[in-house]
């Protein structure tokens, strides 16, 4: 017998039924009677290794026994598991049919199950017998301050999110409807059953349109979040709580996404929504990283509604925009533009390229959809300034700088395609206004990946010609580089000697061998300069 004074794991090779007993931290599985076990204990008959569980080493006994005690050992655990969670079935099973427990026993045994539930081997649980038997303590034997419906409903989300062949069982049991009755009950309530209606939008032939038919479903979720608007009003302190106390809304919006993108046509319903997801997101205290719970759901939720939705009796007009409001029609795109300000200068580029695409494609469909004071705004915002050419572009710490050296990142494709798409729509989509915003630098892989032509304004000029009006040129008439974006009197200049007529032979020739080895790689078909203009007879032989 092995005493480290540490919990171990023991077990027994016996053929007979196997029996788990605890004594003193020892977990003893073995044939013989609890009696035997507690008096003596054969060494020979036992073998004791540490569970890693534990936090301990079984190296500590043989390298040549321990992977396979270890595996011998989970597999034990794992049917001591599915025991007791067949035990407190059978429990609350006869509790159904008799009503002989206690409330209490009740949550206790419910709170048991709910501790066990780990992995989608609980065989009993996602039988369907074990999904009604939580359902009929979620739904039919508990009132809405009873702490059963919740501790049923944890149970429910967890093997719905381990397995997702009981959703299916779940909704052929006409439960859907059921969990939509609870969304409003309270704040856990909107939590759990919002999560187990959106685990409900995969793997299951249910169609929520009977939910937007026969229940208020777009109603009960704009009533949630308009809730959470509201506690900016009462208690400032509210935009500043920790990530687990917006884990409601966070659920309630994940769902909302998911239907809109998966019913397209209840959009409609949503539109009232806008105006509280907006003032939630314009008070909500940005945390570090600022791309995460709840900001994350909110812009997500944005793709998909209409921006341009709502309707107010009370407007000049009779319709006005939440999301460009006629007080101040820019206060909403500012905001998107701060997170992704804050975004970008604090998270990796590798980190980027998983968290700010959705933002970035709700400020594309913005500019799309804005009046045209917004698209001034944003270009003025996004757009290097004059004052930024003083310099080749994308050399500064602006935010249009961060932009443009992210267009062309190496590590983060789709943030790099983003951006590149984004600029290019705030320049109209034209190629030459691209050019003159951004430099040819950064706009010609995105021209080529696109087969947009290049436009043959851009270069012209070039052979130093005085023609300025085919060259490029700043809003106050100042002419530009076409490729660095840097105004041509802020260039720098050479006040170096010119070249002598041997240098420049020295020159040509250093060129001619560089083109001659780069042909002679394969690589690339480049023709050699000097071979092209005598193929086109542009060299004279002179005495």
């Amino acid at each position: 017998m092995i005493s480290t004074g540490r919990r171990l794991l023991i077990l027994t090779y016996a053929k007979h039924e196997k029996r788990v007993h605890v004594k003193n931290n020892l977990r003893v599985m073995s044939d013989k009677p609890r009696a035997l076990l507690e008096s003596k204990i054969n060494p020979h008959a036992l073998l004791a290794i540490e569970h890693p569980s534990y936090g301990l080493n079984p190296t500590n006994f043989g390298s040549n026994m321990g992977t396979g005690l270890q595996l011998n050992g989970i597999e034990c655990e794992i049917e001591a598991k599915r025991d007791e969670i067949a035990r407190l079935l059978s429990i609350l099973e006869v509790d159904i049919e008799e009503q002989c427990l206690p409330q209490k026993e009740k949550l206790k045994k419910l709170e048991l199950l709910k501790s066990n539930i780990t992995s989608a081997e609980d065989a009993a649980l996602f039988a369907q017998k074990g999904v009604q038997t939580l359902c009929f303590y979620a739904f039919e034997d508990s009132e809405p301050k009873d702490g059963t419906s919740r501790v049923a409903l944890r149970c429910i989300a967890n093997i719905l999110l381990l397995e997702s062949k009981t959703r299916q069982t779940f909704v052929q049991e006409g439960n859907a409807i059921k969990v939509a009755r609870k969304l409003s009950d309270s704040q856990e309530h909107e939590l759990l059953c919002s999560r187990i209606l959106f685990l409900l939008t995969y793997d299951t032939t249910y169609n929520f349109d009977n939910l937007f038919d026969d229940f208020p479903l777009a109603e009960k979720i704009h009533e949630n979040i308009s809730h959470e608007a509201e506690q900016f009003d009462r208690s400032p302190a509210s935009n500043s709580r920790s990530l687990s106390g917006w884990a409601p809304l966070t659920e309630t919006l994940k769902l909302l996404f998911n239907l809109t993108s998966f019913y397209p046509h209840r959009i409609s319903a949503f539109d009232r929504t806008v105006s509280p997801i907006l003032a939630i997101l314009k008070n909500i205290q940005l945390q570090t990283p600022v791309l995460q719970s709840p900001v994350t759901q909110l812009i997500n939720a944005l793709l998909n509604l209409d921006l341009q939705g709502k309707e107010s009796e009370n407007a000049p007009n009779g319709k006005t925009s939440s999301f460009f409001p006629d007080l101040d029609p820019n206060t909403n795109v500012s905001r998107l533009v701060t997170i992704l300000d804050t975004a970008i200068r604090t998270i990796r580029e590798e980190l980027l390229e998983t968290t700010v695409i959705p933002l970035i494609t709700l400020l594309r469909r913005t500019y799309d959809l804005a009046p045209f004071s917004v698209k001034t705004h944003m270009r003025l915002t996004l757009l290097p300034s004059n004052e930024e050419r003083a310099q080749p572009l994308g050399n500064s710490d602006t935010l249009a700088s961060c932009l443009l050296r992210l267009s062309t990142s190496a590590v983060a494709p789709n943030v790099r395609e983003g951006i590149s798409s984004l600029l290019f729509e705030i320049s109209n989509k034209d190629a030459t206004s691209f050019v003159r915003n951004v430099g040819y630098g950064f706009a010609a892989g995105f021209l080529m990946t696109h087969d947009l032509p290049v436009p043959d304004t851009v270069l012209k000029g070039e052979d130093g010609s005085d023609d300025l009006e085919g060259r490029l040129t700043t809003v106050d008439g100042k002419e530009i580089n076409p490729i660095t974006g840097q105004r041509r009197d802020m260039e720098p200049q050479d006040f170096g000697p010119e070249m002598t007529d041997e240098e420049k032979e020295r020159e040509a020739e250093r060129l001619f061998v560089l083109f001659e080895k780069l042909k002679a790689t394969g690589v690339v078909n480049v023709l050699n300069p000097v071979e092209q203009a005598l193929q086109e007879g542009r060299f004279e032989e002179v005495d």
